[in-house]
């Protein structure tokens, strides 16, 4: 029964935000296409995660076991490899949870690919997770942590009870280890260890400035916690998955959908990360976007991870959009 309910949701909400303005229709036909050549390739390796995030637009949570398979997994690096791939970009829920996620990234380090590893960093005080900070700095993965607020209660409103200090004392750890220092911090291979957070608003709040946030940001945590790190990413919360069922049920999602609406940005379409990645499910199907993923929206092609191993299958195609693209294209944009 608790499925079926999820299921009406889910087709409620559908329902309702099919009742909005087509994105489509603000896109000029040269913008719904991809670019012919893709700088990223995003892999969303699990669905499990070890806290539950009111913002999550994925419905992560240690209670899902959807895990990339190792055939799917292999897959994406051999694609990355031959198809002219910039950034493999690894995500989930917690990447760290799929059982192969040691073994792809050691890989992808042996064949010298550029990653980037989402992590929520409170993984790392569990059991049999705590290596994985020092094998971070060993392969130079470009790590990623999201911090909702530098400060403790506004964070934990997202992220929920007793996850703040986790984070920093995972931040403090990478600092340790060279993360957020420059030059200084290189690995033994010389190269650079980058430490970038993230940055989402409080329930239906606009961000704030990017640039402005960044710089409370290194203030307010080198002040209070001796944490350094690289750049802040700021993002406006996407209106899909558990935030916009949130939204639905407060009764507040036609007045948050149309804010985004009211700030759309045309100025922001032209680098919507649509047009220049692959984003690939667990089950190796490929996405435009994450967002889309948890949209259940696919690639119109229905093409998964595996069929770009094919020289002959183009890269570029047509992009399927919907009503929560407006939160990408939103003030200065989330992309």
């Amino acid at each position: 029964m608790p499925e079926l309910k999820s299921v009406a949701a889910d087709a409620e909400l559908a329902a309702a935000m099919r009742a909005f303005p087509p994105f489509c229709e603000k896109v000029e036909e040269e913008y719904r296409w991809s670019l012919d050549a893709l700088d990223v390739l995003q892999v969303n390796i699990t669905r499990q995660c070890n806290i539950v995030c009111k913002h999550c637009h994925l419905d992560c949570s240690p209670k899902r076991d959807e895990h990339m398979s190792r055939e799917h997994l292999e897959q994406c690096l051999d694609v990355f490899e031959q198809r002219g791939f910039k950034t493999l970009d690894i995500t989930g829920g917690a990447p760290e949870m799929n059982p192969d996620f040691e073994w792809f990234i050691r890989e992808a380090g042996r064949r010298g690919i550029p990653m980037i590893v989402r992590s929520n960093l409170v993984i790392h005080e569990e059991p049999g997770y705590e290596h994985y900070p020092a094998l971070f700095a060993e392969l130079g993965v470009n790590v990623v942590a999201s911090l909702p607020h530098y400060r403790e209660r506004n964070a934990e409103k997202q992220r929920g009870a007793g996850t703040f200090m986790p984070i920093i004392r995972g931040l403090q750890r990478l600092n340790e280890l060279g993360y957020g220092r420059g030059a200084e911090g290189a690995n033994a291979a010389g190269q650079e260890l980058v430490l970038d957070l993230v940055f989402n608003p409080s329930g239906t709040n606009m961000p704030p400035d990017q640039v402005t946030m960044e710089a409370e940001y290194k203030r307010r945590l080198a002040a209070d916690f001796d944490v350094r790190f690289n750049n802040l990413f700021v993002f406006t919360n996407n209106p899909g998955g558990r935030f916009a069922q949130a939204l639905m049920r407060a009764g507040k999602l036609d007045a948050y959908v149309n804010k985004l609406i009211g700030a759309f940005n045309p100025e922001t379409v032209p680098s919507m990360m649509c047009r220049m990645e692959f984003s690939v499910a667990p089950d190796g199907h490929l996405y435009d976007c994450d967002f889309n993923q948890a949209t259940g929206m696919p690639c119109a092609d229905g093409r998964m991870i595996g069929d770009l191993l094919d020289p002959a299958e183009p890269l570029r195609r047509r992009i399927v959009f919907g009503t929560h693209c407006y939160a990408c294209t939103a003030g200065a944009g989330s992309s």
